[in-house]
C-alpha cells in the first residue's frame, strides 16, 4: 500500500464504502436515493447512451480503414506479448462473456412477453419473436464490443506509442497534452474507478443470481440472501487468488479453459436443440437487425412515452461504458506487439461474431420453448430470470451433465473478468506501474475485491434485478462522458498517427545506430 495513489484511490473507495454502509444502516434511504438518481438518469439521458454507443461503432469501422490501422502497438519492432489465440481468449472472457451466460437465455423471454408498447407487438407473436431475437443481436454483438474497443485502443496507443503513464487520463493526451499527467489525469482515474466499482458490482450480482439458480436446480436449496452471500464470498476469494497470480498465470489459464468450454457447449446445444428453427429464426432476425440497425440503436421511446429502452438498452450501454473505461487499461496492456487492425479484429469483430453465435443458439432455444407452450413466461413471473436459465437447460438432453458444466462456465467467466478488472483497478490506484513492472500489489486488489463483493450482495439482496440495473446506470454516466472525449482523441490520432507516435523516432534511431555499428 506504500505505492498507493491517494488522490485516485480514496475518493471512489470512500463513496462506494459509504453507499454500502448506508444500505446496511438505512435500507429505505439508500434505496430511495439510488432509485431517484437512477430514474432521473434514464428519463433524461437515455438518448446520450444510445447516441454514444452508435458513434463507437462508426469510429471502430473508420479507424480500421485509416492510416492508424497499419500502426503496430509498441512500435514497428515490438514483439507480441500474447499469441493470437491467447489474446482472443483473454479478450473474450474478460469483457461480456459473464453476461451472455445469464441474459442470453433469460432476456429474450422478457422481450417476447413484454415487447415495447411503442412497437404495437402482440406478446408471444411471431413479430415479438423476431423483435426479441434481433434485440439480442443489438444488445450483445456489435455495439457493446465497439464500446470496449475504442477506449482500449486509445489507451494502448497512448501507453505504448505515446509513452504516456498507466492512467485513463492518458487516453485524452491528444486533447489535453501534458495536463493529463497532473490533476486532470488523477480526477479522470478516480471517477472511472467509481464507475467501474458500480459496474463490476452489477455484473457480479448477475453472476451470483445465475449461479444461485443453478444451485437451486441441482440441490433444491432456495435462492436466498444467505445463498447469495455464500456464492459472492466464494467468487470473491477465487478471483482475488487468481488476480494475485498475475496475467501470465491465472487469467491466461482460466480464459483458455473457458474458451474451450464455450465452444463445447455451443456445439452441443446446436446439435441436440431445435437446429433448423435456430438457423431460420437467426437468419430472419439478423436480417431484421441489420435492416433496422439505425432505428434500433437510436430508439429512446420518448415519442410514445415508452420506458422499455430505458430499462434495457440504456441499462446495457451504461453497463458497458462503466466496465469499458477501466477494462481499457487491461485490454490495451495485453495488445503489445499487434497492429491496430488486429486489435480491432480481436476486440471488436471476432467477439461480436461470437456474441451473435451464442445468441442465435441460446436465445433461439429460449424463444422456441416459449413459443411452444408458454411455460418460460410462467417461470419468469413466478421464480425470476435465474430460474428461466435452468428451465431451458433442464429441457436439453443430458441436462444433468450440461448444467454443472454451464455453472462452471458462469463461475470461471466472471472470475476471469474480475481478475483482469482488479488488475486494472489496482494498477490505476498505484504508482510505479510501467510496461516493465505491470502488476500492482496484492493488497490493493484484495481491498477492491472485497468492497465490490459487498456492494454486489447488498444490491441483489435488497433490489435484485432492479438493483443491478440501477448500479449499471449510475456508474455509466461519467464513463460515457469520458468515452465521448476518447472518441475525439482517437479521431485526432487516426488522422495523423505519425504526429503522436514516439516509437517512430526511436525505431529510426535504432536503425541509424545499427548502420553506424
Amino acid at each position: 500500500m506504500k505505492s498507493l495513489k491517494h488522490g485516485v484511490f480514496w475518493p471512489p473507495f470512500l463513496l462506494v464504502l459509504a453507499a454500502a454502509i448506508l444500505s446496511f444502516t438505512n435500507r429505505e434511504a439508500f434505496t430511495n436515493m439510488a432509485s431517484g438518481a437512477n430514474d432521473w438518469l434514464i428519463s433524461n439521458l437515455g438518448w446520450l447512451f444510445s447516441l454514444s454507443g452508435f458513434l463507437m461503432v462508426l469510429v471502430c469501422v473508420g479507424v480500421y480503414f485509416s492510416k492508424l490501422g497499419k500502426v503496430r502497438i509498441g512500435g514497428a519492432s515490438a514483439k507480441p506479448l500474447l499469441s493470437f489465440k491467447n489474446w482472443f481468449a483473454i479478450t473474450l472472457t474478460t469483457t461480456i462473456a459473464a453476461g451472455i451466460t445469464f441474459w442470453g437465455i433469460s432476456e429474450p423471454i422478457y422481450h417476447l412477453i413484454w415487447p415495447p408498447e411503442a412497437m404495437g407487438l402482440e406478446p408471444n407473436s411471431a413479430g415479438a419473436a423476431i423483435f426479441s431475437m434481433s434485440t439480442m443481436y443489438l444488445h450483445w454483438t456489435i455495439t457493446p464490443y465497439a464500446i470496449y474497443c475504442v477506449p482500449a485502443l486509445m489507451f494502448a496507443f497512448a501507453y505504448y506509442n505515446m509513452k504516456r503513464p498507466f492512467s485513463l487520463g492518458s487516453t485524452l493526451a491528444p486533447l489535453l497534452g501534458d495536463k493529463v499527467n497532473g490533476r486532470w489525469g488523477k480526477t479522470i482515474d478516480a471517477i472511472c474507478l467509481y464507475t467501474l466499482a458500480l459496474g463490476m458490482a452489477a455484473a457480479m450480482g448477475t453472476s451470483v443470481l445465475n449461479i444461485a439458480g443453478g444451485v437451486n436446480y441441482l440441490s433444491d436449496i432456495q435462492s436466498s440472501t444467505l445463498l447469495w452471500g455464500v456464492i459472492a464470498a466464494v467468487i470473491m476469494i477465487t478471483f482475488i487468488i487468481s488476480a494475485s497470480t498475475g496475467l501470465m498465470k491465472g487469467i491466461r489459464i482460466l480464459s483458455d479453459i473457458n474458451l474451450k468450454l464455450f465452444i463445447f457447449i455451443i456445439l452441443f446445444i446446436f446439435l441436440v436443440g431445435p437446429t433448423s428453427y435456430l438457423l431460420n429464426l437467426g437468419t430472419e432476425s439478423f436480417g431484421h437487425y441489420l435492416t433496422n440497425f439505425f432505428d434500433k440503436s437510436l430508439f429512446t421511446g420518448a415519442a410514445a412515452s415508452d420506458t422499455w429502452p430505458q430499462w434495457w438498452t440504456t441499462f446495457y450501454w451504461a453497463n458497458w461504458f462503466s466496465w469499458a473505461a477501466i477494462t481499457a487499461l487491461f485490454l490495451g496492456r495485453i495488445a503489445y506487439g499487434h497492429t491496430v487492425r488486429a486489435f480491432i479484429i480481436v476486440n471488436f469483430v471476432l467477439p461480436a461474431m461470437f456474441g451473435g453465435l451464442w445468441m442465435t443458439i441460446f436465445s433461439g432455444t429460449s424463444i422456441y420453448m416459449q413459443m411452444g407452450d408458454g411455460s418460460l413466461g410462467e417461470v419468469l413471473a413466478n421464480s425470476g430470470p435465474e430460474a428461466v436459465v435452468y428451465a431451458v437447460l433442464a429441457a436439453i438432453p443430458l441436462s444433468k451433465i450440461i448444467i454443472p458444466i454451464y455453472l462452471f462456465i458462469v463461475f470461471i467467466a466472471f472470475v476471469t473478468a474480475a481478475d483482469s478488472t482488479l488488475a486494472a483497478m489496482g494498477g490505476i490506484s498505484s504508482t510505479g506501474i510501467t510496461p516493465e513492472s505491470p502488476e500492482p500489489g496484492i493488497l490493493i486488489k484484495v481491498v477492491w475485491g472485497v468492497t465490490i463483493s459487498v456492494v454486489a450482495w447488498v444490491m441483489i439482496s435488497f433490489a435484485q434485478i432492479d438493483g443491478i440495473k440501477m448500479l449499471s446506470n449510475l456508474g455509466g454516466l461519467p464513463a460515457v462522458l469520458l468515452g465521448l472525449c476518447v472518441i475525439v482523441a482517437l479521431i485526432k490520432v487516426a488522422r495523423s498517427p505519425e504526429k503522436y507516435d514516439k516509437t517512430i523516432k526511436q525505431d529510426e534511431e535504432e536503425i541509424n545506430q545499427n548502420r553506424a555499428g
